[in-house]
């Protein structure tokens, strides 16, 4: 077997938890739908754990289940802007954290959250996948 074949079997049965975060459930739809089971061919195929609070989050990251967080900037009662600032603050080895902010505009708030990255709404499904393909790749380097 060539290094690349044992590359692919290794993708193949490896996977990355994505948390997602949103009170609303459309969106965490739109996010699922646009990143797919796997966001690019390079990375490990997605497992997805959804999350509609800001307690479950915390929960989910203090025991290790996620590999790599999205939370949505626009949720209620915390928005995921200042969840993120929370929990870079607060766990040991936070994973990577994806952020969806309102609007461009807002990118300033996302450095201010201490996120790896942001998208901004209406979510572009390729900018989606991308954004969360380059944060695991992160994680493999």
């Amino acid at each position: 077997m060539s290094a690349t074949q044992a590359t692919s079997a290794e993708q193949d049965t490896r996977t990355l938890t994505v948390l997602v975060y949103s009170d609303n459930v459309d969106t965490r739809t739109q996010v699922r739908m646009a990143v797919g089971r796997r966001p690019a061919a390079d990375v490990p195929r997605v497992e997805w754990l959804e999350c509609a609070t800001p307690a479950a989050v915390v929960e989910a990251l203090d025991a290790g289940r996620a590999d790599l967080v999205i939370l949505d900037g626009e949720a209620s009662p915390l928005g995921g802007m200042g969840l993120c600032r929370q929990l870079k603050s607060e766990i040991f080895r936070c994973p990577p954290i994806l952020v969806l902010t309102g609007r461009p505009q807002d990118s300033w708030l996302a450095a201010w959250s201490l996120a790896d990255n942001a998208v901004s709404h209406p979510l572009d499904p390729a900018g989606v996948a991308e954004a969360v393909a380059e944060l695991a790749r992160s994680l493999q380097a």
